[in-house]
């Protein structure tokens, strides 16, 4: 297959518009920053241009239910964690790379080739586990029970990076199984309307669901051992290199460059990889 046959500049312009007047929505409930808006249009632009509408369907999925519990009983996340974060709810350019860049990059090398079967697994297990840790991270950071730390089980503070919760744990699991189906049920109705014989993908479940855990507990792990911490002067821990009134804060810990965004990027790979594994044990 060419490339002058496999680039479909109809859908290349859908997808554009559509991750437009997406990315417009979210900067108005306040769920992107200009710039993550922006990020949010490129990404969606090459996963539905070049991988298709399951790819796109996939990613907007993972968009959706993320800005959604970002918005979740928010007063209580911003009393119990927010000064530990790297960033706000809102995300920006490069916080929307680190969450859609390596799928969308896999959607540009799926449409520019053959459309290998295993670069849609590596997209699914990327996707899996950016949503699974965000949706571990909204939703963990409200457990009744203190976190404890993924490498020596520590009790440690909401919102500690590393800290792992049974609620966290079993919300990403939830997250990667979702982008699994997902994408299993969008191929099935491409199929439908195509009117294709009906090929359900089973793996995909899956591939999200071990995909998405396995990139999430990933996270936690480079979170408690190599992400960048710093240390507010008041001496609280955070990811924030710089305070919110500009104040920077001192380096406590960590290799410098490994910053939130880098741990979320190289965590999706590792999820993608898993994935991928799964889909040739189970159907390659």
């Amino acid at each position: 297959m060419t490339m002058t046959t496999t680039i479909d500049l109809l859908r290349i312009g859908m997808g554009l518009a559509l991750s437009t007047a997406i990315g417009a929505l979210a900067y108005w409930r306040r769920s992107l920053t200009v710039s993550g808006w922006m990020g949010a249009i490129l990404t969606g632009t090459l996963t539905f241009g070049f991988g298709g509408w399951p790819w796109g369907i996939t990613l907007i999925v993972f968009f959706v239910t993320s800005s959604v519990l970002s918005h979740y009983k928010e007063g209580t996340k911003e009393r119990r964690a927010a000064e530990k974060f790297s960033k706000g709810g809102r995300r920006d350019f490069v916080q929307a790379l680190a969450n859609g860049g390596v799928g969308a990059a896999f959607a540009l090398a799926y449409g520019l080739t053959d459309q290998p079967v295993f670069l849609m697994a590596l997209f699914v297990g990327v996707m899996a586990t950016v949503t699974g840790d965000t949706w571990a991270t909204e939703l963990g950071v409200l457990s009744p029970h203190k976190p404890r730390l993924i490498t020596d089980g520590r009790i440690v503070e909401p919102g500690t990076s590393g800290g792992i919760t049974l609620l966290g744990t079993s919300a990403s699991a939830a997250g990667g199984m979702l982008i699994g189906v997902s994408m299993l049920i969008s191929l099935v109705v491409g199929q439908m309307i195509l009117q294709q014989p009906l090929m359900p993908e089973w793996w995909l479940i899956i591939a999200g669901l071990l995909g998405g855990l396995a990139g999430a507990l990933f996270d936690s792990l480079l979170g408690a051992t190599v992400q960048a911490i710093y240390r507010y002067p008041s001496g609280k821990e955070t990811e924030r290199k710089v305070g919110r009134d500009g104040t920077p804060n001192t380096f406590l810990r960590g290799w410098r460059w490994m910053s939130n965004d880098m741990v979320n990027m190289l965590s999706s790979v590792v999820g993608g990889l898993v994935a991928m594994i799964i889909f040739f044990l189970l159907a390659g």
